[in-house]
């Protein structure tokens, strides 16, 4: 239900906008028995037209807004709507939804817009035999009764008021509906003068019918000459279905050559497909190849890093062999020195190498001599003898220039020779590693 903030029904202003009259409430009784069902009876006036949401609500006299009703019902929609005489309704309220209080009630129809439409005079809520019940009150009591009574009077005054203002909206509503009239029988003349014009019209068609009977006649005229000029149009349509059928003749070889070229494109069809496989095959013997570059970088990544670290080792050795040749070295002037000693000592004693009765064994892997001088031998001389073999078994590479010793000869110079040549991953060609842009030109052949 829809609620709409109002003016109390008391003020005037609120009389102007809302229309008391179109609803009126019937057999409204002035006391109503409490815990009883109550009957409301109204009746819409036949300027009024009901709607769906429209509802009754049982009211507080003195209510300011619709929001203050105590309950309501809904109305039920009469049968006859379209009715233009008054219409009698009636809804049934509750007993328990009823006040229990004995304040002035009364009835307000509300629309479904919250325009207040009618309402009845108060009412209260007493038992029957309330006037029969003594009542003992104070003087405050009376004087309370006395203001309440003073109140009442005032919206008796104020309810007589809106009477007036009712009648004064009655008046207006009869004044509007003779407006009406009038304008109903301003739309009445209108018709008339609408028909004549309309019988008028009539004549006119009339007329024109006349003249496109006459229009007819000279179509017809027309028309036979029309046919003449057929016969010649028909010679003409002869003469273009001749040029029309050689036309056809040449869509035909036009057709013809069509097909023949749609074989053609068929057949090249296949052949670019057959190159399309055929590059595909291409293209993944080119990826085939580019992953068979990739792993001959790789594997020749490799070799370089072998080749520095068996350079890097060739370094060690070769500084290996720095320190034992200069120990060498070393040891060959403290065999000078011991010789000279060893001269010294027999020239001394007056001895010669030839004369000793000891000969000092020559070293079968061709070492130096022992000092003849010594009776004993010389006591380096094993020392040499097991040293000497280590500083002189010194062999080349047999490819380049660099030396190795005889115990580390076979592995180094294993691993040496790698370095020194480059083969092809793919057919396993061999170059030096001097040649290594010739390599690489090698290789890149492989891939294309």
């Amino acid at each position: 239900m829809e609620e709409t903030i109002e003016d109390p029904p008391t003020s005037a202003v609120l009389l102007d906008h809302c229309h008391f009259s179109q609803v009126i409430f019937n057999s409204v009784e002035k006391f109503y028995v409490p815990g009883g069902d109550i009957t409301c009876r109204y009746t819409l006036t036949q300027h009024f037209i009901p709607r769906r949401k429209d509802w009754i609500g049982i009211f507080r006299v003195g209510w300011k807004t619709t929001r203050e009703y105590y309950t309501f019902m809904w109305v039920t929609l009469p049968v006859d709507l379209n009715s233009e005489s008054a219409k009698q309704e009636e809804v049934q309220f509750k007993a328990y939804y009823l006040p229990k209080d004995d304040e002035y009630y009364q009835f307000c129809y509300v629309d479904q817009d919250g325009v207040v439409r009618g309402a009845s005079i108060p009412f209260q809520f007493c038992p029957e035999n309330e006037e029969d019940i003594l009542v003992v009150t104070t003087q405050g009591e009376v004087e309370e009764i006395e203001e309440h009574n003073k109140e009442l009077c005032k919206e008796n005054q104020e309810l007589k008021d809106s009477c007036v203002s009712l009648q004064k909206q009655n008046s207006e509503m009869q004044t509007e509906l003779q407006k009406k009239q009038e304008e109903l029988e301003t739309l009445k003349s209108v018709n008339k003068k609408l028909e004549q014009k309309m019988k008028e019209q009539k004549d006119c068609w009339e007329t024109e019918l006349l003249q496109l009977k006459e229009q007819n006649q000279k179509m017809s005229s027309e028309n036979e000459k029309m046919g003449v000029r057929v016969d010649h149009l028909q010679a003409q349509l002869s003469t273009q279905e001749k040029k029309i059928e050689k036309l056809v003749q040449e869509v035909q070889d036009k057709t013809e050559q069509l097909e023949h070229l749609k074989k053609e494109n068929g057949q090249l069809f296949l052949s670019l497909t057959e190159q399309k496989e055929h590059q595909k095959k291409l293209e993944q013997t080119v990826e085939e190849m580019k992953q068979k570059e990739t792993a001959a970088v790789k594997k020749q990544q490799e070799l370089t890093d072998q080749n520095l670290d068996l350079s890097k080792r060739l370094s060690e050795n070769k500084i290996l062999y720095d320190g034992l040749q200069r120990e060498k070295e070393t040891m060959q002037k403290k065999n000078e020195l011991l010789k000279s000693e060893n001269n010294r000592l027999l020239s001394y004693m007056g001895l010669n190498y030839d004369s000793l009765p000891y000969q000092a064994p020559t070293s079968s892997q061709g070492g130096a001599r022992q000092n003849p001088g010594l009776v004993y031998g010389n006591p380096y001389s094993g020392i040499q003898e097991s040293s000497a073999p280590d500083l002189l078994s010194i062999e080349p590479c047999p490819t380049c220039t660099a030396d190795f010793a005889d115990d580390i000869f076979d592995h180094t110079l294993e691993q040496h020779k790698p370095a020194l040549y480059l083969n092809c991953p793919i057919c396993g060609k061999t170059f030096p590693a001097k040649e290594k842009q010739i390599f690489e030109d090698h290789v890149f052949c492989h891939a294309l």
